[in-house]
């Protein structure tokens, strides 16, 4: 069965809301010029309250060393995503698992892939204004190829209404929604919230 990672993650509210409609994982963004930043401390708060199965994820896009020990310990998540220029080595730095995200725009955007040893692949949407939540969608056979290379998660773009297809086009490991389940930037709907782990779980 597909995992669903709702990314994005800023009030207590939307965290028990995708908990309790199944998510596996909850993505709380660590990049300072993102609408949905959250200090490490409040995402301590939301994580803290999180049942043992759910897995909090920390985001970051080129931060420094230093910036990534800190909200590791702070805050408690369990696994970094590493969504800027990063190196493998910086990546496998801290000793706990990793995703590597890819901004992809055609084949191309997948070059260096393989010399990553990341826990998942993360493919999302490239755009030249933003490093994520954009909710714009990309060719997904560029997902199918990149299976090759180990567990993909599928975002950038996903719905409700296509998160199914998506899915049983690409049959990725997990998809990771944000901007597509929004009421506003950094507040979830709860409703589409609900229906797109529904949709996921079905397909």
């Amino acid at each position: 069965m597909v995992h669903v990672k709702i990314c994005g993650i800023t009030r207590a509210e939307d965290a028990m809301c995708a908990v309790g409609g199944g998510a596996d994982a909850l993505g709380f963004v660590f990049f300072k010029d993102s609408p949905r930043y959250v200090e490490p401390e409040v995402a301590a708060k939301i994580i803290r309250a999180l049942p043992p199965f759910v897995t909090p994820v920390g985001v970051f896009a080129d931060a420094d060393e230093a910036f990534v020990s800190e909200a590791l310990s702070v805050s408690g998540v369990r696994v970094l995503q590493f969504h800027g220029s990063e190196t493998p080595a910086f990546c496998r730095s801290f000793g706990v698992p990793y995703v590597k995200g890819f901004r992809v725009r055609d084949m191309q955007s997948l070059e260096g892939i393989e010399g990553y040893d990341a826990s998942a692949y993360l493919l999302d949407a490239y755009s030249e204004k933003e490093l994520g939540g954009t909710g714009m969608s990309f060719n997904w056979d560029v997902a199918v190829y990149a299976k090759r290379f180990g567990p993909i998660i599928l975002a950038g773009g996903l719905t409700p209404e296509n998160v199914a297809q998506a899915i049983r086009q690409v049959r990725p490991y997990a998809v990771d929604v944000s901007s597509g389940i929004e009421a506003s930037k950094g507040r979830k709907d709860h409703a589409a919230l609900m229906r797109f782990i529904a949709e996921a779980r079905v397909a």
